[in-house]
């Protein structure tokens, strides 16, 4: 009867202890993996526990809030136009992304589907623009909005998405050339002009890749700092949420620590859920650019 009862003892233990070398197995195999992992998330981390700090304990270094300080989520929209500065970076990002996607997968299609004369010439001066730094056309761009009177607006973040972008075009060209000629060839037989191939096939088939695109822009135009600043850093009704934080380090609240990692936080939060929501369509389409060249 001992006997009996000490058996199933012995099996739970036997198999917790199969347990943990599995997990002490697992923990050593990634612990680079890990260690890098906890690397890149520790400033993510500081920012997150300092954003629930009250000030006088942002100021002293604690590594802990207690009491937690929620309200401070709720303070920089009262005490900087944090509302105002997130819908214009909205608006930049959003409006921007579809311009790219309108303008670009066209400029694509012709570039890897139709045979005209120049074809090549015209991607190797797209592929050109590519090299081009942002800072040497800053200065004649600047010019011509200003004679368009767009400076201190979003016009000159906007619209100049809907002529094109060298990267999303060169991604997209990548893609389109991997789609078999005979879809294309099937429908030309049937009567369908360039266009309704465009939208009837080469479209369905591509929404990874597309997908990828509207991405990228998305992530860019969300995070650029540079191009909002040249054009609307004096602007008092356009500024972008990136041009507002630093304004927000600048002003009375320049110590007010906690409220700068809160409104960091906010401004983090829209690009970690949507790529949490877009992770598979995101990697799948890079990798399906890259599938031929």
């Amino acid at each position: 009867m001992t006997a009996a009862v000490a058996r199933p003892v012995e099996v739970r233990r036997e198999a917790d202890l199969r347990r943990i070398r599995a997990v002490l197995s697992t923990v050593a195999t990634h612990a680079i993996a890990i260690a890098v992992a906890l690397c890149f998330l520790l400033p993510l981390l500081i920012c997150l526990v300092t954003s629930l700090m009250t000030q006088q304990q942002a100021g002293t270094g604690a590594l802990w809030p207690s009491p937690f300080a929620w309200h401070n989520f709720t303070d920089v929209f009262h005490d900087m136009p944090f509302a105002r500065d997130l819908w214009n970076t909205v608006l930049y990002a959003g409006l921007s992304t579809i311009g790219v996607l309108l303008s670009s997968v066209p400029v694509a299609y012709a570039l890897a589907r139709m045979s005209w004369r120049g074809r090549e010439v015209t991607f190797m001066v797209v592929l050109a623009t590519m090299m081009i730094p942002a800072q040497v056309t800053s200065l004649p761009l600047y010019v011509v909005f200003s004679q368009l009177g767009w400076v201190d607006s979003l016009k000159p973040l906007i619209i100049p998405s809907f002529f094109g972008d060298a990267f999303s075009i060169f991604l997209l060209r990548q893609f389109f050339l991997t789609i078999p000629s005979e879809l294309t060839e099937a429908a030309k037989v049937d009567g369908a002009a360039d266009w309704r191939i465009l939208r009837s096939v080469v479209i369905p088939i591509s929404k990874p890749a597309i997908a990828a695109v509207g991405l990228f822009a998305f992530l860019y135009a969300w995070n650029d700092f540079y191009n909002p600043l040249l054009y609307t850093g004096n602007s008092s009704t356009s500024q972008t949420l990136a041009v507002g934080l630093t304004t927000l380090a600048k002003s009375s609240h320049q110590n007010a620590y906690q409220l700068q990692m809160a409104a960091s936080i906010i401004f983090l939060a829209p690009i970690l859920v949507l790529f949490f929501f877009a992770q598979k369509v995101f990697v799948e389409g890079v990798t399906l650019t890259g599938v031929k060249g």
